[in-house]
């Protein structure tokens, strides 16, 4: 995407909050989320270690001399730094030296995992993280803003009766494409339907294995993304995982370090638990449902097309569910918050639970359709009731996220909003 091209993207305000506070900003996530596109908007000088003009020259300096690559103008953009791993002790040693703040910007689309790679120091007081993912509907401008997830943890709950003209069709279109945003602004339907296929393609043939060195079998890792996509938005074990891979699968082991090498790739992204302080002693699982960082990863594992999604909607309410949790992380991240689930014994469940840094929390169920939104609500009544509100607080509110066209609070108080009209 070129300069010109640019869609301004919810990291930009978060990026400046962070060189506000933080001698550098570290922005993290996967390949093609534009994290070099973002960074150079804020930064007055930049370095790009895999330009294949320059790259090499670049390294050996690195090597020799690593202070020279961070002399130049600031914000100072330092793309891909992983592959110069020492940069990240000498931007600490720099910001330690010089002092200030919002020196540098550092990016990087996998975290080095090899003995002699990893920084010596931390970040700790200095070094922000911050992490990219693909675009959210709002920031492609397919969802309206006309519920703010913000004005909802402000207290106002007056959600205005709305429709979106964002029909069915669009959210499997939305969803199979993905966020990336070559892909977003690619005006022929089929050629961004086909990007997050190359993006794969790409990922299986090259990128795990420039990420940290390791030969890995292709074929196993193809089985082990595809087993993902079937479990998408669920609590499957490594062991379903495994069982799931066709011949002889390798062992547990060998699954976690492929699972851990997608992770690390920012490819996967599952979503942890949130264990509340509850008014009884119910067990809450803590074990994590399985997310790709977009579900167009997921659905081209799994060949999905959206003519196929609108004739399988269970696989489509799965996806639906894993496209909301991406754009909730996006909207929480603006919010400075994070986004769980919940699950107890009793199998009582929140498919995402928004909790901010000040406290405040809200419950989210995600229904694709209208027919099971007064169950989710009453789930949700009943989950927030469980909850110990006299040590957690009461929750900001409780929202059924849909891919319907209407917006409306029910008379038990419970939202009902189209993912198509959130915001941060």
């Amino acid at each position: 995407m070129s300069v010109n091209q640019y869609l301004p993207r919810i990291a930009d305000s978060v990026l400046a909050r962070k060189l506000r506070t933080a001698g550098a900003v570290h922005i993290v996530g996967p390949k093609w989320c534009g994290k070099t596109a973002t960074a150079r908007q804020r930064s007055a000088s930049q370095v790009y270690l895999q330009d294949p003009d320059s790259g090499p020259a670049l390294l050996a300096l690195a090597d020799a001399k690593p202070s020279a690559i961070l002399a130049g103008e600031e914000p100072r953009l330092i793309d891909e730094w992983q592959m110069a791993p020492q940069l990240w002790d000498a931007v600490r040693f720099a910001i330690d030296s010089g002092h200030g703040r919002g020196r540098f910007i550092l990016t990087g689309s996998a975290t080095p995992r090899r003995a002699g790679e990893q920084p010596q120091h931390s970040g700790v007081g200095r070094i922000s993280s911050m992490t990219m993912r693909p675009m959210s509907l709002y920031e492609s401008g397919e969802s309206s803003g006309a519920v703010s997830l913000s004005s909802l943890f402000d207290g106002d709950l007056a959600v205005a009766a709305g429709i979106t003209d964002f029909d069915i069709e669009h959210l499997a279109f939305a969803l199979c494409r993905g966020g990336w945003p070559e892909a977003v602004i690619e005006r022929d339907r089929q050629n961004a339907l086909d990007m997050a296929s190359d993006y794969v393609s790409e990922l299986l043939d090259a990128d795990i294995e420039q990420m940290d060195g390791m030969k890995r079998n292709k074929t196993w890792m193809r089985s082990i993304m595809r087993s993902y996509a079937r479990n998408t938005a669920s609590e499957a074990p490594l062991t379903t995982i495994a069982n799931d891979m066709q011949g002889e699968p390798p062992s547990i082991d060998t699954v976690a370090d492929y699972v851990d090498a997608l992770t690390r790739a920012y490819v996967i992204e599952d979503l942890a638990a949130w264990s509340p302080r509850l008014r009884s002693k119910t067990a809450v699982r803590t074990s994590p449902t399985r997310h790709f960082v977009d579900p167009s990863i997921a659905a081209t594992m799994l060949r999905a097309t959206p003519s196929k999604l609108l004739s399988d909607f269970e696989t489509f309410g799965l996806l639906f569910e894993s496209l909301c949790v991406r754009d909730l992380r996006i909207y929480a991240d603006a919010l400075q918050g994070q986004v769980r689930h919940y699950r107890d014994k009793t199998g009582l469940e929140a498919d995402a639970v928004i909790t901010l840094d000040d406290g405040r929390w809200a419950l989210v169920e995600v229904k694709l359709g209208s027919r099971m939104v007064d169950q989710a609500a009453k789930h949700l009544l009943k989950l927030a009731d469980r909850v110990n509100q006299q040590r957690e607080g009461s929750p900001a509110f409780l929202l059924v996220l849909t891919g319907t066209a209407t917006a409306y609070q029910r008379e038990d108080g419970v939202l009902v909003v189209p993912l198509s009209m959130l915001a941060p």
